[in-house]
């Protein structure tokens, strides 16, 4: 396996394809990259700028370049020194468009004679030999009396092989063969004759908890499961995939959403076997990161490790000060309603019980129905109902893998138990079936823990507790508040003895925040005070009504302040529905959303100066912690991953506004001028952490022997607790943390790091420093990081080799 030493990542869009991401891997390999790391690439649904939503898994999307351009891309990257990874997407394809999806369109039509019916996972006898599709705004039976079902002959764009269509508004379905009218109609008893004859059946689309018959990603009706675990499927749907690899147009792959997988160790060997055991990541999420008993990637699969979300929680915790969790803590207390669940804990439990009894009531459906039938007699439906439901909302992690994570098991029992002891019999009945082995029951079940735990915790008890918003993100658990230095070392010593080839990532296309936004808002623990008097006045101009949503929405305004009211008003109305507390997205609250726009436009207008005179005494605290946070990322441990434009700040909140066009020519030219001897101040520019990033990465990919091991290095003085350093192996991270309970003691005074011996040039200033005793205070004079270099012996022993003053660095 040819593992990358970084990777940045590329969205690749209509509006920035393959051919535009060659125009700039010149810039990628000046910057010092070492792979370029692409977004899903196979065609996609029209109009996808994520491309997830995977329409023909057997040609790479014409709108993002189509094959020739990969071809022109994998070139261009060559020549630049870079490899190239891509996210593939298994687990799911978009359906959202029949037309579009050529193995769906001929389900729709020929039902399970289909040639492609195994590659979807369906229920079919749960339907009566057809495939339900929640696509109506009322029932099937009013639709229809509406006249607003038309059955056709095809026209020449809707062929595809079928000889009619039935159209409902935008939807348009095949017929199956010799079902088609003579002519359109939407005479109500015609309608009703032709679809009867479907192997499809048009539903409601509130009904999908009953009708639905097949397997989804999370709660998306659009996203139709794939059963890659059968052999003839995964050669079908990876058929294009193995060969960008056997082309040597790619080099290794990022797995999307492997839990959705039937078996997901089995897929990753087979992929290994596949590829030559070409480098592979998983995007997994494991659960309590930053903790000493955080959940471990199974050592068994096929892989180099997660994408990075882990790290992420790691980096992010040891920038935040334990000391400010009581008043953030008091703070939350107060907003609080009072019909709002006390603790996160709480919050997590309703929000994933309403998610399995709402949005994956399908799921569990599908669940009961796999019971033997002996149980199912036993318990009946609505109790093994019930018992399913909590059973998965007492899992903590998102998924285990028998006959590993017993423990887990046995823990979710006990807890579903004691919460609901009506149910502890049923519960002890489900148990052991959901864990036997190899069995329908206990994949599904499999199947089904991760997306109640992804829409109960990250899209909705994450929207719920705003308590900070650092700590809100994807991959972290906002229970665990802060990690000491001590705890980040451990952490990290870990990393590099078990998956010194995972990625790190700060940012990508799934978080909630980006990493620019959460250190600043990282600078509200050590002002919780401040931030508590400055909400109140805040809500005193604006208010939703709800505390903690008011908390959530000042949050996000003030983190990604100065920020378009455009996109604070599309992150606002996105962020309340996911909370669904006030409003949804099933049932929106005209007055609710009313309120919530009233406060993104208040802070435009009103409560303008409030805002930014918080802003004003953050920022600069915040942007140390981007510093710090963007080094420990990019020296540590693992296969730091930087997004798309954030080598400068970037201020993003949730998707779509993480994917905004990055504007590479300015990238480009504050690069030349780094290179050209300018040292930035830390200022709007954000030419400070384009310096960071780029010396970091150049470090890593020219001096690949100085990243060997993980040894954190003695800080000793007054202020040691404000300072993160070790060593790679000659490559020495410098970093600062809590900068603002540093400067109210007057800054570092005589705390001092302890360096190897030898000589170290500093990659930001280029200034050198000798082994031994060195003041932060001196070390730290121009950035909040330090990046030293270890240098060969001979400059070592040079006998001009002193520490030149700061103005002649």
């Amino acid at each position: 396996m040819t593992a990358p030493v970084s990777t940045y990542r590329l969205q690749i869009r209509p509006a920035f394809d393959l051919d535009a991401a060659a125009g700039i891997v010149d810039y990628l390999r000046d910057l010092g990259v070492d792979w370029a790391y692409l977004s899903p690439l196979l065609a996609a649904a029209e109009g996808s700028d994520h491309g997830y939503d995977v329409v023909d898994p057997t040609r790479v999307d014409p709108r993002r370049g189509g094959p020739e351009a990969l071809t022109r891309f994998s070139a261009a990257a060559r020549g630049a020194g870079l490899g190239v990874l891509v996210d593939i997407v298994p687990n799911h394809q978009g359906v959202a468009v029949a037309a579009e999806n050529p193995w769906w369109w001929d389900v729709l039509r020929h039902g399970r004679d289909s040639a492609h019916a195994a590659a979807f996972d369906i229920d079919w006898e749960h339907g009566g030999g057809k495939l339900a599709l929640p696509i109506l705004g009322k029932t099937l039976r009013e639709a229809v009396a509406a006249g607003e079902i038309e059955v056709a002959p095809v026209t020449a764009d809707e062929a595809h092989g079928a000889s009619g269509v039935a159209r409902y508004f935008d939807h348009v379905l095949p017929l199956a063969d010799g079902t088609a009218p003579a002519a359109a109609t939407t005479d109500p008893a015609t309608v009703d004759a032709v679809l009867a004859a479907q192997h499809w059946r048009a539903a409601f689309w509130r009904d999908d908890a009953a009708e639905l018959n097949y397997r989804r990603f999370f709660a998306v009706n659009t996203l139709a499961g794939v059963r890659v675990e059968l052999p003839e499927v995964f050669d079908a749907s990876h058929a294009e995939i193995l060969r960008w690899l056997r082309e040597g147009l790619v080099d290794g792959l990022r797995i999307d959403h492997p839990d959705g997988l039937a078996d997901p160790g089995g897929y990753l060997d087979q992929l290994a076997q596949a590829t030559g055991g070409a480098y592979v990541l998983v995007e997994k999420i494991l659960e309590h990161a930053a903790t000493d008993h955080a959940e471990q990637l199974p050592a068994w699969w096929a892989t180099a490790g997660t994408t990075g979300y882990d790290a992420m929680a790691e980096i992010d915790r040891v920038l935040i000060d334990p000391a400010g969790q009581s008043a953030l803590d008091t703070l939350d207390a107060a907003l609080r309603s009072p019909a709002s669940p006390e603790t996160y804990e709480d919050i997590v439990r309703d929000a994933k019980r309403t998610v399995a009894d709402t949005i994956q009531a399908a799921e569990v459906g599908r669940l009961v129905r796999c019971l033997p039938a002996e149980v199912r007699d036993q318990l009946g439906e609505d109790v093994a109902r019930d018992a399913f439901a909590e059973l998965l909302t007492s899992f903590s992690v998102y998924r285990v893998y028998p006959p590993a994570g017993s423990e887990l098991v046995a823990e979710a029992v006990a807890a579903a138990s004691a919460s609901r002891p009506d149910l502890a019999e049923a519960v002890a009945v489900l148990a052991p079936l959901v864990t036997a082995g190899d069995t329908e029951l206990s994949r599904r079940f499999g199947q089904t823990t991760g997306p109640v735990m992804a829409k109960g915790v990250e899209d909705s008890a994450f929207y719920r507790y705003p308590r900070l918003g650092t700590l809100t993100e994807v991959g972290g658990d906002p229970g665990v508040f802060a990690l000491d230095a001590a705890g980040y070392h451990r952490a990290q010593v870990q990393r590099q003895a078990t998956w010194p080839h995972a990625m790190t990532a700060l940012s990508t296309h799934d978080t909630k925040r980006s990493e620019d936004v959460r250190a600043r808002l990282s600078v509200l623990a050590e002002v919780p005070q401040r931030w508590s008097a400055t909400l109140e006045r805040l809500r005193a101009v604006a208010s939703t009504g709800d505390g903690r949503l008011d908390d959530l929405l000042w949050q996000a305004i003030v983190g990604a302040w100065p920020a378009s009211s455009e996109r604070l008003h599309d992150y606002a109305e996105k962020a309340s529905r996911e909370g669904g507390i006030v409003t949804s997205w099933a049932d929106p609250d005209e007055d609710a959303e009313a309120r919530i726009h009233a406060l993104v436009d208040a802070a435009s207008g009103e409560a303008r100066a409030i805002v930014e005179e918080i802003v004003g005494e953050i920022t600069a605290p915040g942007r140390s912690n981007s510093l710090a946070g963007k080094l420990l990322q990019l020296a540590g441990p693992g296969v730091p991953d930087v997004y798309q434009g954030s080598e400068l700040w970037d201020l993003s909140l949730v998707d779509p506004d993480n994917r905004r066009d990055v504007d590479f020519a300015e990238r480009r030219a504050l690069l030349t001028k780094l290179d050209q001897g300018w040292l930035p101040e830390v200022d709007d520019s954000g030419a400070a952490k384009l310096l960071v990033v780029s010396r970091a990465l150049r470090l890593r990919r020219d001096r690949p022997e100085l990243f060997t091991r993980y040894a954190p290095l003695p800080v000793v003085g007054a202020a040691a607790d404000h300072a993160v350093v070790f060593d790679r192996g000659g490559a020495i991270a410098v970093a600062t943390r809590l900068p603002v309970g540093l400067a109210a003691r007057g800054g570092w005074d005589d705390t001092v790091v302890l360096l190897p011996a030898g000589r170290h040039v500093d990659a930001l200033t280029g200034r050198a420093w000798d082994g031994g005793s060195v003041r932060l205070a001196d070390l730290l004079d121009t950035y909040p990081v330090a990046l030293l270099a270890a240098t060969t012996p001979t400059a070592a022993t040079s006998p001009d080799a002193t520490v030149p003053a700061k103005e002649n660095a």
